[in-house]
């Protein structure tokens, strides 16, 4: 069993990036900005979008962290995005989700633009994945995609179950791993709350990529020996004997199941720190692809 490191992953992609950055500002280049809108006070995403700058600050890119409180009106967030639109000095950012329950989390990200839409949400970005067109991938889904290629996992003709639809993990995953490439040319089975046998569904996965935000989720009798397991959750889970009073728990029951895989990713460290580093990537590609 090996484990699938996503935080040391991340670190040689962040130190590649580095090396990008500073190749840029030898040739006089513009060095790329990222842009983090966070709105209300949501303990994940306080957390998530602070790795987002410090992980700027490590490779070198600029950044700005705009923070409201949820008290914000929908059309007070419109015209944000549309001024970060506008704003040649920013190549991409990202307005952190969930948003408050006031706010249409669809229109935001309709607002936002394609060219600098490095989360990868935006309708023309998935039409572009799909149609394997340049454009920015969705950031967890790359994450995993980049993963499986630098561990050189083969993926041609396995099969692969993705637990989970979301349209920012599940769907899009499915998509990419479903596509004439490498990593992909896999047989995928998107499953959900719908399912029916889904044990013995799961129980046929060369590769099984669990995104359903359950912890502890996906029990050993579930995953066939030599599978590849890809843990997408991050569940806080009280724990009074932990200083913050919570752990992060992944969608897989880790402690049984690992010694059945051949490849398994923690949690923490495995999924989570690729996100970021994919999102850094999409943000020197959004650069690029504008010719700057």
């Amino acid at each position: 069993m090996i484990i699938l490191d996503g935080k040391q992953t991340s670190k040689d992609i962040r130190q590649e990036l580095a090396e990008a950055v500073t190749e840029r500002k030898k040739n006089g280049k513009k060095i790329p900005h990222l842009a983090a809108v966070l709105i209300g006070n949501d303990g994940g995403s306080q957390t998530y979008v602070s790795a987002k700058v410090k992980a700027c600050e490590a490779i070198g890119f600029e950044s700005t962290l705009i923070r409201h409180d949820d008290s914000i009106t929908e059309e007070e967030l419109l015209k944000l995005v549309e001024k970060l639109n506008n704003d040649d000095k920013i190549d991409g950012f990202i307005v952190q989700l969930p948003l408050p329950n006031h706010i249409d989390e669809k229109k935001i990200t309709l607002a936002i633009d394609p060219k600098k839409d490095v989360d990868g949400f935006h309708p023309e970005n998935l039409g572009n994945m799909v149609l394997d067109l340049p454009g920015f991938l969705p950031a967890t889904p790359a994450g995993i995609i980049e993963l499986l290629k630098r561990y050189d996992i083969e993926t041609s003709g396995k099969n692969c179950v993705v637990v989970g639809r979301s349209n920012i993990v599940g769907m899009p995953v499915s998509i990419m791993l479903g596509r004439n490439t490498k990593p992909g040319n896999c047989t995928v089975t998107l499953t959900h709350s719908r399912t029916q046998n889904l044990e013995e569904i799961c129980k046929n996965a060369d590769i099984l990529i669990a995104a359903i935000g359950k912890p502890l989720f996906i029990k050993e009798n579930m995953v066939k020996q030599g599978a590849v397991v890809i843990d997408v959750g991050t569940t806080r889970v009280t724990d009074n004997s932990r200083k913050k009073g919570f752990r992060l728990r992944g969608d897989v029951d880790f402690d049984n199941v690992a010694e059945k895989c051949s490849f398994i990713t923690p949690v923490p460290g495995g999924v989570g720190p690729m996100t970021i580093a994919s999102l850094m990537m999409n943000t020197l590609r959004a650069m690029e692809l504008n010719g700057k």
